[in-house]
């Protein structure tokens, strides 16, 4: 599989923060990579220098092979980028919008993409109006529309969500997951770690200008040894202090319900304890760690110094 995008030994500051530290990454062709880590980690930094918004301090960023700033055009045409910031020029319908966007990039007539993108991200019905009279959801559609209308072989998602409805996220997840299908690499950042578990293939987790691990989802999820039991009773049970002594666990407000977290190596002993209490069980969900868990381990987000 080829490179997408290559960064290397990348550092920028601001004053006296480091926002980037030695970057290095690279994201392959095709991939659906995700890109994670708190406010302030030096996503939105690293997709501005992509992007050729930031200038780095030091370090090369390649893209499809070539040097953002010695192929300044080249790789802007591979890239559709959606920032988080939303800014339009008022004076523009949705459709002059896009076509004045395409023009960017030396695209004369594509009236026949600029339809499929309204279609998918449900804005033909608000083709001939201006993006002032958009909803907040709808002009987020049209950021979107924007960075795809040059149809580019890569796209950078920044919290393409933040602030949509539940019936909009989907549908442009299943758009952009048919987009990646096709053989388009997706980088996406998102504060929604349900969306990065369900559709990236890798992940790398950023915080405080560094990357802290990069590895697939699978591998990411599985470092960490846990386990939740989830039982539900017939009926309310009393008593499971002294029946569980040694295992530490929730018991809900009608007594009906318990919730156990352990370790892996400790799920069978647990569950021949919960067996020989010959309790009416109606109900038993056995979790393993999710990605959040993973998150807030490699950002220390728990507080936990160790």
């Amino acid at each position: 599989m080829s490179t997408a995008i290559k960064i290397r030994d990348i550092n920028k500051t601001y004053g006296n923060l480091q926002a980037l530290d030695d970057i290095n990454l690279d994201i392959k062709e095709g991939e659906f990579f995700g890109l994670l880590g708190p406010n302030g980690a030096g996503k939105s930094t690293l997709i501005g220098i992509l992007g050729g918004l930031v200038k780095k301090d030091s370090g090369t960023v390649t893209v499809l092979g070539k040097d953002i700033i010695d192929n300044y055009r080249e790789t802007k045409k591979s890239l559709g980028i959606v920032p988080q910031e939303i800014t339009f020029d008022p004076y523009f319908t949705v459709r002059e919008t896009l076509e004045m966007h395409s023009g960017y990039f030396g695209i004369k007539d594509n009236s026949e993409k600029i339809d499929e993108l309204l279609k998918a991200l449900s804005l033909a019905d608000k083709a001939e109006i201006g993006p002032r009279q958009l909803s907040g959801g709808m002009k987020r559609r049209l950021l979107i529309a924007k960075a795809l209308v040059h149809d580019p072989k890569i796209i950078v998602l920044d919290e393409p969500t933040a602030g949509v409805d539940v019936e909009l996220r989907n549908s442009l997840w299943n758009y952009v997951i048919q987009l990646n299908k096709e053989g388009k690499t997706i980088i996406l950042t998102t504060h929604y770690l349900e969306e990065a578990e369900a559709l990236c293939d890798r992940i790398a987790i950023m915080n405080k200008g560094k990357i802290v691990k990069v590895d697939s989802k699978e591998s990411l999820i599985n470092s960490i040894d846990k386990k939740i039991i989830k039982i539900k009773f017939a009926d309310a049970v009393h008593g499971l202090e002294e029946e569980l002594v040694e295992i530490d666990f929730k018991l809900n407000n009608n007594q009906r319900q318990i919730e156990i977290e352990t370790a892996k190596k400790d799920l069978d002993k647990i569950m021949r304890k919960i067996n020989a209490l010959n309790l009416d069980i109606v109900d038993i969900d056995i979790e393993s760690a999710k990605l959040e868990d993973v998150f807030i381990k490699l950002t220390n987000l728990g507080g936990d110094d160790n």
